[in-house]
């Protein structure tokens, strides 16, 4: 009996050690000095404040977003992470871009990472339209402060330097690259 209590606490430990939060994650990554891990989990709840949705308008167009903290993701490390949609209209009203009717978490190109070590800002990898053709692909910013917990801004990076094929001349990123948009939780 003592050998199964044994046996028992020990299993219970080693499978404990092998989740980590998001934070310890995002803070290790500068140091390289992770623990092993194979479960990733928003233990302290740190991506409820950028689930639902939020709104803004940048150079005449309005920026919907909805994001899904979902759980468990991926297949040999599991996940806690932000899924996104996006729906951008003109000043006429007319769409530009919508992926809230997309069921499938995949097509929406729009999947959470991690937060950055300095936690201030959750970040997003993000495929638009284009694809590679011209390089609309990057890491787009979450960001709340504190003070103001109903009001988000985001800024994309752009990450893709190639691109391949001709991009038109009138081309516009689906996110604007480099350029803050402040929204509003709805």
């Amino acid at each position: 009996m003592k050998y199964l209590f044994f046996a028992l606490t020990l299993f219970t430990a080693s499978c404990s050690a092998q989740t980590v939060s998001l934070e310890t994650v995002a803070q290790c990554r500068v140091t390289s000095n992770c623990p092993n891990f194979t479960y990733i989990k928003d233990s302290s709840n740190s991506l409820d404040k950028y689930a639902g949705t939020w709104k803004g308008n940048y150079n005449g167009k309005t920026y919907e977003f909805n994001f899904i903290k979902k759980l468990n993701l991926g297949e040999d490390i599991k996940k806690d992470k932000l899924i996104g949609r996006m729906k951008v209209t003109d000043s006429n009203g007319n769409i530009i871009y919508n992926t809230f009717n997309e069921t499938d978490d995949t097509k929406t190109k729009f999947r959470g990472d991690n937060f950055q070590p300095d936690l201030k800002a959750y970040m997003m990898d993000f495929v638009g339209n284009s694809e590679f053709a011209c390089g609309e692909q990057g890491i787009v910013y979450l960001r709340i402060k504190p003070e103001t917990p109903n009001k988000m801004s985001i800024l994309m990076l752009q990450d893709a330097d190639i691109t391949w094929g001709e991009c038109p001349p009138s081309y516009q990123p689906t996110i604007p690259y480099k350029t803050s948009i402040s929204l509003t939780r709805q």
